[in-house]
Order: structure tokens, then sequence, then C-alpha cells
């Protein structure tokens, strides 16, 4: 799950199709490539707890994922002080982002959800190279400027080298509804951009999900939206989430299966 710009509620969107995908009965893992600004500890209120570790074969120790909601969770977040800055140069991060994929006993997973940091960097690259990517969900809100940024992410990934297919575009933050005015939307960052985006590039439009102040609140406290009792919010992430998973069959039906770059 990627974005080109930030502040897009890329995380949250991450997380929240994990859940949905879990609760659609999958085996999910949800990992947090964000290094310098891991967040998924906090969405899933495990903040401070540490992982166990164990032995794997050839005697080689594997860390254990935390579980939390029924998915698997792995984040930096769970292996540094939260109030220590993680000041490391390119190549350590992606050694970390590395040891997340081969030293994790992830188990048997139907999806593993990769919560990318913004931009088009080392990062992105490390992940292409050590995994077998099935392809990249893009989050934007409809501001012209997240637009401007999403479109460098979906041309990094179309890069004929890469050959990392894009499963689709969500749009998030689409409008705002007011709960004493359900049937107003205003559209605070403009209409439709995410849309007419994928439209332009001949790329799946996977969903919109409204403003809602419950995904800040859940976010902060450890509970996410798919969690909450906000029913029409989570009617708009299970149609996101259902969507992203037909374009994942689609992609495995008429792609050959993903490879490492």
């Amino acid at each position: 799950v990627v974005r080109g710009k930030g502040w897009v509620g890329k995380s949250a969107v991450a997380a929240d199709l994990a859940l949905a995908m879990a609760q659609s009965g999958a085996k999910v893992g949800l990992m947090d490539g964000g290094s310098y600004g891991p967040s998924v500890h906090i969405m899933f209120g495990v903040r401070g707890e540490r992982p166990m570790m164990k032995e794997g074969n050839e005697r080689k120790a594997l860390i254990v994922p935390l579980e939390r909601y029924g998915i698997k969770l792995m984040s930096i977040g769970l292996l540094v002080d939260e109030k220590q800055a993680v000041v490391w140069r390119g190549p350590m991060v992606s050694s970390a982002i590395r040891q997340f994929v081969t030293d994790v006993d992830w188990g048997e997973l139907d999806y593993l959800v990769i919560d990318m940091p913004p931009g088009t960097g080392d990062i992105h690259l490390t992940i292409v190279q050590t995994v077998p990517v099935t392809g990249v969900i893009v989050v934007t809100t409809p501001q012209l400027v997240a637009l401007a940024d999403a479109k460098k992410g979906i041309a990094m990934f179309g890069q004929a080298q890469l050959k990392v297919p894009v499963i689709g575009l969500v749009e998030n933050m689409s409008y705002f509804t007011p709960v004493e005015l359900p049937d107003n939307k205003y559209y605070i960052f403009g209409k439709d951009g995410g849309k007419n985006l994928a439209d332009e590039f001949d790329i799946p439009f996977l969903g919109q999900i409204p403003i809602v102040q419950s995904i800040r609140e859940g976010g902060d406290i450890g509970v996410p939206l798919m969690m909450s009792d906000d029913e029409i919010t989570k009617k708009a992430f299970m149609e996101f989430a259902g969507n992203a998973v037909r374009g994942i069959a689609v992609r495995n039906a008429n792609f050959q299966p993903a490879e490492a770059f």
C-alpha cells in the first residue's frame, strides 16, 4: 500500500484493509515499512509490547509477530524506544526491512499487506528486490498536490524493469458528512480527483473513503475503524477491500506469478 505524498491516511487505509480481509476469513499479516515514522503499533494498541523470538530452521532465530484483532503485526515501532529517533542511513533501513521479510515467522498467509513509507526511494526498491510483490494499491486524496505525487508512485511501479502491477487506486478523505446532516457531502479537498487520476492512467478505481472523526480517534487509542461501531464508514472500507481482493484475483489470473526484482 503506497502513497506519493505524506498525510493522505495511507497507514489507516492499510490497517483497515488488512482487517477487512481478515474479517472475510483470510489469514492476513500487516508489515509496517515505515522505519522513521512507524505507526502500526500505535493504531493497533500494542505500544510498549515486544515480539518474542523462536528457533527456526538451521538454528536461525525468528521473530514471532504480535497478533491483534486476528492479524499478525510487525513494526520497527515494536523494536525501538519510542522516545528515541531512528537515525539510520539507507542501507540500515533496507536491512531492517529485509529482516522483516526473511526473519519473521509469518506462517501461512493469504495476504501480507505492507504499509510503505511515502516517496519512491530505497525502501520501495528493497521490497521489490526481496519480495515477489503481487501488486500495489495507491492511496491519495482528491487534492491536486497529493495527486501530483501519486502520479510518481504509479509511474515508479509501472517502469518496465520493475513490472509490479498497480491493483488500483483508492481515494481517501473524499468528502465529509456531518453526523447531524447524514445526507450532506462536503468535498473539502476537491471532488473526484482520485477517480479522474485512475481514469487518466487506466487503472482500476477501488473506492472512496470519507473523512470521519472516528478514524483518527480509533487510530490514537489503538482501535482501528473496522473494529468500531461506525457501520457507514466500515461499509465503505468493505467495498474498497472487496474491490482490492477482486483486483488481486484478476491480476493473478492474467499475469505471471510475481517474482522478486
